[in-house]
C-alpha cells in the first residue's frame, strides 16, 4: 500500500511517496516473505533411456524413407529423360521415313545425269541437313548379307562367294542412330555352284 505524505497546506502536491510493505512472512509477522528453495525445470533433452531407444529408431526410419524417396524420384527423372529423348527421336524418324522418296527420287536423278546446276546444289544442302539430323544411308555391293538389314529381291548362286553376299544394291537403306528406318533392297550371290544351264 502506497501513502502520500503531503505540506500541510492546501492546495499542495505531495511532496513525497513512502510504500508500505503489508506481507506477511511465515508466522504472520510483518517480515517480507523469501521464496523458497527453486526445484530446476526438467531437461527436454533428458528422456528416459526407453524413450531414448524409441527416439533413434524413429529417426533411422525417416532416414530410410527419405533415402527411397530421393532414390524414386531419380529414377523417375532419369526415366522422364528417356522418354523424352525416345519421343524425340520417335519424332524425328518419322519426319526422316516421310522424305526418303525425295532422297530415291534424287539418287534417280543423280544416275540419269540430271542433278546439276542449281538443283544439284539444292540436292546437296537437303542431304546435308538430313545428315546433320543422324540419317544414314548403307548398302553397297560385296556387303556380307544380312536378312536384319537388307531385303533380298533376287538371288544367284555363284562359286566365287564363299557367303552370302550383296552383289548389286537396287535401293540404299537408311537408319537413325540404332533405328531401322528402311532395309537395303539387294540382289544377292550365294555359294555354290550355278544350276545347269545358266553361266
Amino acid at each position: 500500500m502506497t501513502r502520500a505524505r503531503s505540506t500541510g497546506r492546501p492546495g499542495e502536491r505531495p511532496l513525497s511517496v513512502v510504500r508500505e510493505d503489508r506481507r506477511r512472512g511465515p508466522g504472520n509477522s510483518l517480515e517480507p516473505r523469501r521464496p523458497g528453495p527453486v526445484e530446476p525445470a526438467p531437461r527436454a533433452d533428458a528422456a528416459a533411456p526407453g524413450e531414448a531407444d524409441v527416439l533413434r529408431a524413429r529417426l533411422r526410419e525417416r532416414t530410410a524413407d527419405l533415402q527411397r524417396l530421393r532414390s524414386e524420384f531419380d529414377h523417375y527423372r532419369a526415366r522422364v529423360r528417356r522418354d523424352r529423348r525416345a519421343v524425340g527421336e520417335i519424332a524425328v524418324a518419322n519426319v526422316l521415313t516421310g522424305l526418303l522418296p525425295v532422297l530415291d527420287a534424287i539418287d534417280e536423278a543423280r544416275a540419269q545425269g540430271e542433278v546439276t546446276g542449281g538443283f544439284g546444289r539444292v540436292a546437296e544442302v537437303l542431304e546435308q541437313e538430313l545428315g546433320a539430323l543422324g540419317l544414314r544411308s548403307f548398302g553397297a555391293p560385296g556387303d556380307p548379307f544380312d536378312p536384319a538389314v537388307h531385303e533380298a529381291v533376287s538371288c544367284t548362286r555363284s562359286d566365287r562367294v564363299e557367303r552370302p553376299v550383296c552383289a548389286a544394291i537396287l535401293r540404299p537403306g537408311y537408319r537413325v542412330g540404332d533405328q531401322l528406318l528402311r532395309p537395303a533392297q539387294a540382289h544377292v550371290a550365294e555359294p555354290g555352284p550355278p544350276p545347269p544351264g545358266q553361266a
